[in-house]
């Protein structure tokens, strides 16, 4: 994860691009792992852990419509997340994650490794529903984490 969060830093450095994050079943190891690089505070705007619901709808402004219609864990969520994270940090580049770590929580529906993975760069957004299979909390955890940085490392 390391050498991944020191080429994010370098890349976003280079091209003068702040990042933020929103994060919910990462629990803040997005932020930690592009903070602990040298050079990070240029392009880390802002890192909310916004764990429960009422951190979502409070700090985020999630509607709580889309809550009690959709859940925390939905495609819907993470896309308010994103938006309204791109609204309050004013960063280039914004990311939410939102899902369920396990090992408890999971339903057929939305099983243990669900996660939804919100990108805004400028105009674009995307929203990618991932089902990590793993079932050890923080391997679902650090796969998120993996993949959100892999995933800014592939933007252009």
């Amino acid at each position: 994860m390391n050498v991944l969060a020191k080429k994010i830093v370098k890349k976003l450095s280079k091209n003068k691009l702040k990042i933020s994050f929103a994060e919910s079943c990462t629990g803040g190891m997005l932020s930690s792992a592009i903070t602990s690089v040298s050079g990070s505070s240029k392009v880390f705007n802002l890192g909310l852990i916004t764990y429960s619901n009422r951190a979502k709808t409070e700090i985020l402004k999630v509607p709580k419509k889309i809550i009690s219609k959709y859940g925390a864990v939905s495609k819907e969520c993470c896309l308010s997340m994103v938006k309204n994270l791109s609204r309050i940090s004013k960063a280039n580049i914004s990311v939410s994650v939102t899902g369920i770590a396990g090992p408890n929580g999971g339903t057929k529906l939305k099983p243990v490794g669900l996660v939804y993975i919100g990108i805004k760069i400028g105009k674009k957004i995307r929203v990618e529903k991932n089902l990590f299979k793993n079932k050890k909390r923080i391997l679902i955890q650090r796969s998120a984490t993996l993949k959100v940085l892999k995933d800014i490392l592939a933007l252009k």
